[in-house]
């Protein structure tokens, strides 16, 4: 991992879960990392360890995406404070599973503007000075549920159905700049996302034994930075189904049916 050495890598949604492993196994192999998240204790102790274990530069920024005048304050004090960005890696979001008659207005509104806003805001302030290099990387963590929706999940899955959208557009955009777009669309992954997403603990419960570790993905994601990877897709299995949704979508949802009432 050689060329990630003494490169700068920009992680939103830092303070745990994939986010922290991203960041963790980025200063493992060598990058400078900008760590980007709400709760500032927890970066600062992720902070310390990163430094002290792997001996990297490491900044800490407290930050709500979806704050649009806070956000481009914070990116424009990570140039100044930092310089150029080689790799930001969007990872900051959330999900909550509810029939959409059931959904919450205010938290409809709040999931599209961290999931969507913030992404795409985020990827504004990164983008001019990696133009101007004609070199840098975007890494979008979207999700399964952007190829595949099911039930309880309306909202959410089409907030990853924009990132995915977004991320194709940008990467036309930006290839005659010598910059790499990447989308990381997992399943499930055992992390803290359930205890806001699944408060009643059933989906947990039914596909434990297909949770992807976020060690596992984390290392995906840090080893194709700064390389011209389309997507990563986890598990296999789990894409093979979405390209066969997006052949054979009736067929697929007819099979589908209990898989899908999981939540």
């Amino acid at each position: 991992m050689n060329r990630l050495h003494n490169k700068t890598v920009v992680v939103t949604g830092a303070s745990s879960g994939l986010g922290k492993e991203i960041a963790i196994q980025s200063a493992k192999s060598g990058a400078n990392v900008v760590l980007i998240a709400r709760s500032m204790n927890r970066l600062k102790e992720l902070e310390q360890t990163l430094v002290n274990q792997f001996g990297v530069k490491v900044y800490s920024f407290q930050l709500d995406v979806s704050d649009a005048s806070e956000l481009e304050r914070v990116f424009t004090d990570i140039v100044h404070k930092v310089g150029n960005i080689d790799v930001l890696v969007n990872n900051a979001g959330f999900g909550i599973f509810e029939e959409a008659r059931e959904m919450d207005l205010e938290e409809t509104k709040r999931m599209l503007d961290v999931n969507v806003f913030g992404l795409m805001a985020s990827t504004r302030m990164a983008i001019d000075t990696m133009i101007e290099r004609q070199s840098g990387h975007i890494i979008n963590i979207a999700s399964q549920a952007g190829k595949v929706a099911t039930p309880k999940s309306s909202v959410y899955a089409a907030t990853k159905h924009a990132v995915l959208g977004f991320s194709n557009a940008l990467r036309l955009e930006l290839a005659e700049h010598h910059v790499f777009v990447t989308t990381v669309n997992p399943g499930p992954i055992e992390t803290n996302f359930f205890e806001t997403a699944d408060t009643s603990g059933t989906y947990v419960k039914n596909v434990k034994k297909y949770m992807l570790r976020p060690e596992e993905v984390a290392a995906k994601v840090v080893s194709c930075m700064l390389t011209n990877k389309r997507e990563i897709n986890l598990p296999g299995w789990m894409n093979a189904g979405a390209v066969f949704y997006a052949v054979f979508p009736r067929m697929f949802e007819a099979l589908g049916q209990k898989f899908f009432f999981k939540k």
